[in-house]
């Protein structure tokens, strides 16, 4: 019976996994299921999966409450008064079920379908820590790595096997034979820790629909890099004509005004990178994202100048990706294909709506960087 249990189970994961894959397209769109997520795993409502339950036949009985009559009126087994009730409707209704699934095998499930390489880490990033692992209890060490509940335990053995142990007066003296100490050894563990700084231009030309583009594209970013590295940290930058770091949820939800200035949020993110995180220990990943509206032709000329110099030789890979917008140029994109489109640890993107999304993530991950 428990492995009948268990084939079942297996079964229906592989029914779920199929239909996430054959919807993942449309859920890569939509926004909804984020307000779902969890620590480790995520809320997805499959559609068509119709749960297993009993059925009552119909008797032609009527339903409840129809019909003339007077209160308290004894009715026999059938019999039934006519009345005008709703009748029933034709079709079948939707089903749709909710499912935990974790963000590992959502990422599983995005670098099938969307066909993403691992990523080759930088050969840089081979970087070895060490973590102390304790192995076991010796007689001697130093006493920092006393171990206290060992020490009394032998303490008290001793004393009841030489009778001295009084219970009345439950004393416990340990000599220095009764001491005990954890024992260690050194384990070389990989380092693969990489981070995500988001980039985001807030100024008046960017809208709701814009950032909640921008909002779903980063889920997936963040789901697969995840799934590519042992531990993952994001950092934040919004700029209009200045640029300052914020939480996540200040990220998606400022609404600013004014003009802006591209170069603002490349300078901080600059400093970010040289302050927390060298290249020698990090895997490190900016994206940034606008509707290709900047200042001027000046301001460009220096974000692409501090992309070559000072970015893009520290960075896996930097992201652009253009939202399109009824306020912007759309400018910013064409200058950057033209001046550093072809440099292999850049990948550049124009998402027009919600639809474009899918495209846009094989845009920044199909590189394998």
């Amino acid at each position: 019976m428990t492995l009948k249990i268990h084939q079942d189970h297996s079964r229906f994961k592989q029914i779920v996994r199929g239909k996430i894959k054959a919807n993942l397209r449309k859920y890569v769109q939509k926004g909804e299921m984020l307000g779902k997520k969890g620590k480790d795993a995520i809320s997805i409502p499959i559609p068509f999966i119709d749960i297993p339950r009993f059925k009552y036949g119909h008797k032609e009985q009527g339903g409840v409450g129809q019909g003339d009559g007077e209160v308290g009126q004894q009715l026999g087994p059938g019999a039934v008064e006519p009345g005008d009730g709703h009748q029933a409707g034709q079709g079948e209704g939707d089903h749709a079920l909710e499912v935990d699934v974790t963000l590992e095998e959502l990422a599983q499930i995005l670098g099938e379908e969307l066909q993403l390489p691992r990523i080759e880490r930088r050969q840089s990033e081979r970087i070895v820590t060490q973590k102390v692992k304790y192995t076991g209890v010796n007689t001697t060490g130093p006493e920092s790595l006393r171990h206290f509940k060992r020490t009394f335990k032998q303490a008290l053995k001793r004393q009841i096997a030489t009778g001295t142990y009084n219970p009345k007066m439950p004393v416990i003296i340990p000599t220095r034979e009764d001491r005990r100490y954890r024992s260690y050894k050194l384990q070389e563990l990989p380092d693969t820790n990489a981070v995500i700084i988001y980039m985001m231009d807030v100024s008046g030309s960017m809208g709701d629909e814009q950032k909640e583009i921008v909002r779903i594209e980063s889920f997936w970013l963040d789901t697969w890099l995840k799934h590519q590295y042992k531990g993952l940290e994001s950092r934040y930058i919004i700029h209009d004509a200045v640029a300052r770091e914020v939480d996540r949820d200040t990220f998606f939800h400022t609404r600013e005004s004014g003009g802006t200035m591209i170069s603002s949020a490349y300078k901080l993110c600059r400093e970010i990178i040289q302050a927390d995180y060298p290249k020698s220990a990090w895997n490190i990943y900016p994206f940034h994202f606008s509707d290709g509206d900047n200042w001027s032709a000046d301001d460009t000329r220096q974000c692409i100048e501090m992309l070559r110099n000072d970015i893009l030789p520290q960075v896996n890979q930097f992201a652009y990706g253009q939202v399109e917008s009824p306020y912007g140029s759309g400018q910013f994109i064409k200058d950057l294909r033209e001046a550093v489109g072809d440099t292999n640890n850049v990948s550049l993107s124009e998402i027009a709506d919600k639809d474009a999304i899918y495209a846009s993530i094989k845009d920044f991950l199909g590189k394998g960087r």
